[in-house]
């Protein structure tokens, strides 16, 4: 019987247009089809067995628990997974992936034998709308496929299958070199089966694929392993058709076990795929950067002035958000919601995101496109009248409106960054205005968002907590990194966000204030928080201390690389929607400048 696995026993595989979690016992328990935002055929992650799984592993006896792998990793810089058992009757490995897409999008997983001879199980419950449908489950020729509604899912392997308790069986042994493939094909339901699959030319080409990307990347610091395996997973986060790029492949692993804050990060969000971009061109990646630009062109063409924080892969604005009462939630983290209420808020700081990376793009040789330009010169207009207002804020807070110090930052970035474009003689636009504009907003943030009597920027006007989204002040250049009240800032930070091992909480959920949020419960430590401290640091001049923070970082990564959202420091593992770009991202940018500083050890 299988349960879950702590978030960190999981590994990403995916093919750029959806991704699933494999955990250590040889359990896939969670896949979506044929896209990140369908509808889940595994949900056991936020449920149990009956909501759907796929275990290939060496059998066990009735009753007891799928033995987890010896070892696991990625086959070089790839996303092929290989998991090794070592059993009294010998070793066994399989290796899963699924290819970049042309056709039916597949999983497909390779038992191969090492010694001794065996015995296997392949244990596969389809179950779709989350774990809600159970399929018409039947033969056709050799195939076993699963049909439900406009879905349906094939099941092509050489062994032999059988039905028992609604899930399908292959009983089987593997010797030394022996190689036996299972794969899964999805298909709209009213369509002829998809073809027959390759599964060891499928493997070569998707080794082909990763090897040939990574050839790309243009790090070659001391910290190029853990660089290189966050760009393949931001790589495996994006959605090849449009260039949109998802916060995470999950929904509704919880920020604190057990409790409410499980949220849906299926979409792409503004702000993490804007700081992706700029991740991306600075290791090399020029073509995933156009595309983004193109996807956001798309998404916000003909309603600049109405900027939703996210959209669908594909551009949608409707996230109508839902609960599944059906889904138990991860270790019973309730409620599983689907879709993202948050879409409908108001969050000025993702102008000054989306400006700035459209500059960083232009400033590092992107080919101009004419439409970017308008639509920066039209979401700085819709800034200079709407600046001033309050909102929710970069970590959408569902507590009452505020006057954020953060978003008044990117507010002014935003406005900075299109004055630098007027100035360069590249677009036309009122530069004497928005010089003063820029001004304004700066000496709005130093008179109200900072308290003077305790050296440091506060989360609002008027509040006296703080919020470790000010640390972004000296990465934007609002101040240089060397004024009193920046580094007043950080020893703040420090002083009240910090846990005892030193990582981040994105604001307090209790004292004066509490409640900012509008949510009960805790958090955990936020990783990106985290590695923005370390940058400060480094910038500031303590780049030793920004090494050793950095370095305890990368040993939360689970044993693949892969980071989720948050760090809980009481249970000492990671929580959170898994894995999370928003954490991936600042890993980079924190080796790239910790590398330029030569802030690392050997």
């Amino acid at each position: 019987m299988h349960v879950a696995g702590r978030i960190e026993d999981y590994a990403l595989i995916g093919d750029m247009q959806t991704a699933a979690l494999v955990c250590r016992d040889g359990t896939v328990d969670w896949l979506c089809l044929p896209r990140f935002d369908s509808h889940a055929v595994f949900a056991g992650l936020l449920g149990t067995e009956e909501h759907g799984f796929w275990r290939l592993g060496p059998a066990q006896a009735t009753g007891s628990e799928p033995p987890a792998a010896g070892r696991r990793r990625y086959r070089g810089d790839s996303l092929v997974l290989e998991s090794e058992w070592d059993t009294p009757r010998g070793t066994v490995r399989v290796i899963d992936f699924m290819p970049p897409r042309d056709g039916a999008p597949q999983l497909v997983r390779i038992v191969e034998g090492v010694s001794g001879r065996v015995p296997m199980r392949s244990a596969l419950r389809m179950r779709f709308s989350y774990g809600w449908v159970v399929p018409w489950v039947h033969r056709v020729d050799t195939r076993t496929v699963a049909v439900a509604g406009p879905d349906s899912v094939w099941l092509d392997t050489e062994v032999d299958t059988y039905g028992k308790d609604l899930t399908t069986y292959s009983d089987f042994t593997v010797g030394p070199g022996d190689r036996i493939a299972f794969t899964i094909s999805w298909q709209p339901s009213h369509k002829e089966p998809p073809a027959l699959p390759d599964a060891e030319g499928a493997l070569v080409t998707t080794e082909a694929f990763w090897r040939e990307w990574v050839e790309h990347c243009t790090y070659h610091g001391p910290y190029r392993d853990a660089v290189v395996r966050s760009l393949i997973t931001l790589k495996a986060l994006t959605y090849a058709p449009t260039g949109g790029i998802v916060a995470a492949p999950t929904t509704s692993l919880p920020e604190e076990i057990g409790g409410v804050r499980n949220w849906d990060y299926r979409f792409t969000w503004l702000r993490d795929a804007a700081i992706t971009l700029s991740s991306l061109l600075r290791t090399g990646y020029r073509e995933e950067a156009r595309a983004w630009r193109e996807w956001l062109l798309r998404a916000v063409a003909g309603d600049p002035e109405n900027l939703q924080i996210m959209y669908g892969i594909a551009g949608e604005r409707e996230l109508s958000e839902a609960e599944l009462p059906w889904l138990p939630g991860y270790e019973g983290s309730q409620p599983v919601r689907v879709g993202n209420g948050a879409a409908g808020q108001l969050q000025l700081d993702v102008y000054g995101e989306v400006t700035e990376a459209l500059h960083l793009a232009h400033m590092t040789g992107l080919a101009r496109n004419d439409y970017a330009s308008v639509l920066q010169l039209k979401l700085i207009r819709y800034l200079e009248e709407h600046w001033d207002e309050p909102d929710e804020g970069i970590w959408e807070v569902r507590g009452p409106r505020r006057h954020f110090v953060h978003s008044k930052v990117m507010a002014w970035v935003a406005v900075d960054r299109t004055v630098k474009v007027i100035e360069s003689g590249d677009v036309d636009g009122p530069l004497e205005r928005w010089r003063e504009l820029r001004e304004e907003i700066h000496r709005d943030v130093c008179e109200k968002g900072y308290d003077a009597e305790r050296n440091t920027f506060t989360q609002s006007y008027g509040s006296k907590e703080l919020d470790a989204s000010l640390l972004l002040i000296p990465q934007m250049g609002f101040l240089p990194p060397d004024d009193k009240r920046v580094i007043g800032t950080i020893e703040a930070i420090q002083r009240e966000l910090s846990t005892p091992d030193g990582f981040v909480m994105r604001y307090p959920t209790a004292g004066e204030d509490a409640g900012v949020d509008g949510l009960e419960g805790d958090e955990g430590a936020f990783l990106a928080c985290s590695f923005w401290l370390a940058d400060d640091l480094a910038m500031i001049g303590r780049v030793d201390e920004a090494r050793r923070l950095f370095e305890k970082l990368l040993a939360l990564r689970n044993d693949l690389g892969l980071l989720a959202e948050e760090w809980d420091p009481r249970l000492q593992r990671q929580v959170g929607n898994f894995p999370q770009a928003f954490s991936h991202v600042p890993l980079i940018d924190t080796a790239l400048r910790l590398t330029a500083s030569g802030a690392y050890g050997g």
